[in-house]
């Protein structure tokens, strides 16, 4: 006997950060697996956790964004053209928050923070730019956050989030 998508959800609408604005859409199997892969490599990672950053983390945190992207990379390559099909599908919606709110992060912060080690700095609290840099990512983590819970609702994993609204048939 096939194995039955135990899932019910059949409409999704959301609301994205990075501009990407409101989704809607019906989630199909192949998205809400996607979804949840998504998910759970957002949510495992130390740059998304609403956490102090100690210590050494602020490069701890970059190198961790930068491994979103071939994580997400591989989650799309292997789920397929399917999830893609449109400006609201999983695939286009994974693709925009990586472009538009990511990358612009880590090409501010990333060069700045390797010159300043570069300049033969140790001290991660003697970096001028921290407390920025600190405030820059807290939003960053916000939006990211946003994310997640709506990658969980496209999984069917969970409503976390009054902002995000679903349909269940």
């Amino acid at each position: 006997m096939p194995k039955r998508d135990p899932a019910q959800l059949k409409r999704v609408s959301l609301s994205l950060p990075f501009g990407i604005g409101k989704a809607e859409w019906e989630a199909d199997p192949s998205e809400r697996r996607a979804a949840w892969d998504l998910y759970v490599e957002l949510v495992t990672r130390v740059a998304v956790e609403q956490t102090p950053i100690p210590g050494d983390g602020e490069a701890e945190a970059i190198a961790s964004l930068y491994s979103l992207f071939s994580a997400t990379r591989d989650i799309l390559k292997s789920a397929g053209p399917d999830i893609a099909r449109s400006r609201e599908s999983v695939g286009a919606i994974a693709l925009a928050v990586l472009n538009r709110g990511v990358r612009p992060f880590l090409g501010k912060w990333h060069a700045r923070f390797q010159a300043w080690k570069a300049s033969g700095q140790r001290d991660p609290h003697a970096w001028p730019d921290g407390e920025e840099f600190r405030t820059e990512i807290r939003r960053l983590q916000s939006d990211l956050a946003e994310y997640a819970r709506a990658l969980a609702v496209i999984a069917g994993v969970g409503l976390t989030d009054e902002s995000t609204s679903c349909e269940r048939g």
